[in-house]
């Protein structure tokens, strides 16, 4: 068996391979000496910025010294493994196994360089026309996305959720938490179609369903977007999900209506209304700082002559149920047929590819 070189005095591949490390270690030890000067509250914007920029050099930092010490142990297995020690073997695949998938995940999350990419996220699901059929093809699509933040070790919280009147639902809300969330559940943004023979039908007949999903960073401590009390609309009602006896007695649930723009959020997860309030505003500052992004965004598209067709109907991904299997993503090309793991949350290949092909 090849043995690695264990000289410790070589600077790691690895490192060089994915970020320069020593640039890192020199920029956060630089913003970490800026955070001790005694004025460095008295620009709350420009300290919020280094603490942000301070706490993605460790991150970036943190993930190199992982990717060298799983290294290191695979460098220390081989020394003592013998060729004929079937048990040793194993956990040497093992660790390189390990190793690979940090070292893919970390080259991928090099390339989400975007302002809002290392933020967390808003993730909303929103049955479109078709009844009933549409409302199921929301809920399985919520579904599809907590498996999938599960899987990924990400935190999800179901802020808010809107019951269809016979089966699924008509939207719901999640805030999710976790490295880079925003940077990778940005690709899922879109209409997501859904081909079936409906459950819901007595005929049994074919049914095309589609959904609309909405993702928008957590930028409430980020952005400068101020909200002026008297351009709200405040009401409380109670929680219909589940939660017992207690969402019949209280009026804990929040549902604020900015009135010049018409936005609506609303939360009912939890038992406090001050905290459903907070996770409302949360909501409603990460939908006006779209808002205004889009706004920004018409005026280039107008001054440059350019028109973009953002109509409701154009899918992005395609789930046919009936009459074959297939996942198709009109974006990349990139398909399957194994439908079923897709809904059970396995997105990552879809995510990727959408993000690899992105200038």
């Amino acid at each position: 068996m090849r043995r690695p070189s264990t000289d410790s005095g070589r600077e790691s591949p690895v490192s060089r391979s994915i970020f320069d490390v020593d640039t890192h270690r020199k920029k956060a030890a630089e913003l970490e000496k800026e955070t001790l000067a005694a004025d460095f509250w008295s620009d709350q914007e420009k300290a919020r910025k280094v603490l942000q920029q301070m706490s993605a050099s460790k991150t970036v930092i943190d993930k190199i010294e992982s990717i060298e010490a799983k290294a290191a142990d695979i460098s220390v297995f081989l020394e003592l493994a013998d060729d004929q020690n079937r048990q040793e073997m194993a956990e040497i695949e093992k660790e390189t196994a390990e190793l690979s998938k940090i070292v893919e995940d970390t080259e991928f999350a090099a390339m989400l360089s975007g302002e809002f990419d290392g933020k967390n996220a808003i993730l909303s699901v929103h049955a479109g026309a078709g009844g009933t059929d549409s409302q199921d093809w929301a809920n399985m699509l919520l579904r599809m996305y907590m498996r999938y933040l599960e899987n990924s070790n990400y935190k999800s919280e179901i802020a808010d959720t809107s019951p269809g009147e016979e089966a699924g639902i008509k939207s719901a809300t999640v805030l999710v938490s976790g490295p880079w969330a925003y940077g990778y559940l940005k690709a899922e943004r879109g209409v997501h179609r859904l081909v079936r023979l409906s459950p819901f039908d007595a005929a049994h007949r074919r049914h095309t369903s589609f959904a609309l999903v909405e993702v928008l960073p957590d930028i409430e401590e980020d952005a400068n977007i101020e909200v002026n009390p008297d351009d709200l609309k405040v009401d409380t009602y109670r929680s219909s999900g589940a939660g017992g006896q207690h969402v019949n007695k209280t009026d804990s649930a929040i549902r604020i209506t900015h009135l010049p723009t018409g936005i609506i959020v609303q939360c009912q997860n939890e038992r406090s209304q001050h905290s459903n309030r907070q996770t409302a505003m949360k909501i409603l500052k990460a939908r006006l700082f779209e808002r205004m992004q889009e706004e920004q965004k018409k005026q280039i598209a107008q001054l440059k002559g350019e028109h973009r067709d953002i109509a409701w109907g154009n899918q992005i991904r395609s789930y046919v149920l009936h009459p074959y299997s297939l996942v198709k993503d009109h974006r990349t090309g990139l398909e399957t047929g194994n439908t079923q793991a897709v809904l059970d949350g396995e997105i990552d290949q879809f995510i990727r590819s959408f993000l690899q092909m992105r200038p």
